[in-house]
């Protein structure tokens, strides 16, 4: 079985694009950062955009809001598609693999994904619910050892798997006319509204804005988008 606890994959596009092409995605779909929020920044990023991924530092301000939410969401409901693909993140310093099979599990109608350990996990997964994935996730050897090998790339010094990680990565969706946020560490998705594919990435951006107005203080905010390759 996996270990419990892995070295955090980089936030580096390079080394997510050598990651998922490992694992089967096909190099017409990429990872790229995004520069800014303001429309003229995300008039740079290449379309069409299927998910878009945030770096955040794990503060009290993301664990108070999160408590929050998730009594709101409890006590009120929301509407949630049952196409959604959404897993717990089981497996210390993972949330970047994660972030990254939240992106292609929920495109893979777009992603013409090759035979591999990715396929294979997601056609096992298909009918876990939330938890059971989590648990597949971590007994899953191909994508676990591909995440501890990119994890040594690109990095000038390399973190032990024990150092402490402030940092987590979500992933933002459209499905079936909504706009989503894929948050391992949450109680399940969070339906943040209505969105289109065309809007995807400007209505997420307008959510990151929220993560960054709770925190004013901070700026270690990284916004990257799983697009089509230029």
């Amino acid at each position: 079985m996996a270990s419990d606890t892995l070295v955090p994959i980089e936030s580096n596009p390079e080394v997510m694009n050598k990651f998922l092409q490992k694992l089967g995605v096909p190099s017409n779909w990429s990872i790229v950062d995004v520069m800014g929020l303001d429309p003229e920044m995300l008039s740079w990023v290449p379309r069409p955009v299927i998910s878009i991924m945030l770096l955040f530092p794990v503060s009290a301000a993301y664990e108070d809001h999160k408590k929050e939410e998730e009594n709101e969401i409890l006590a009120k409901g929301q509407e949630v598609s049952s196409d959604i693909f959404y897993m717990k993140q089981n497996v210390s310093n993972a949330c970047g693999t994660v972030a990254l099979v939240h992106s292609v599990a929920n495109n893979c109608d777009k992603i013409d994904l090759s035979d591999g350990h990715m396929k294979k996990f997601l056609e096992e997964a298909k009918t876990l619910d939330a938890a059971a994935r989590g648990t597949l996730f971590a007994k899953t050897p191909g994508i676990i050892d591909a995440h501890k090998e990119l994890a040594q790339e690109g990095q000038t010094n390399t973190p032990s798997a024990e150092d402490p990680v402030d940092h987590h990565f979500i992933t933002f969706v459209h499905k079936d006319g909504a706009l989503y946020e894929l948050d391992g560490r949450k109680a399940f998705p969070i339906n943040h509204g209505p969105t289109t594919p065309d809007n995807l990435l400007e209505d997420a951006a307008k959510v990151c804005k929220e993560f960054m107005t709770r925190d004013p203080n901070e700026v270690r905010f990284t916004v990257m988008a799983f697009a089509a390759s230029e």
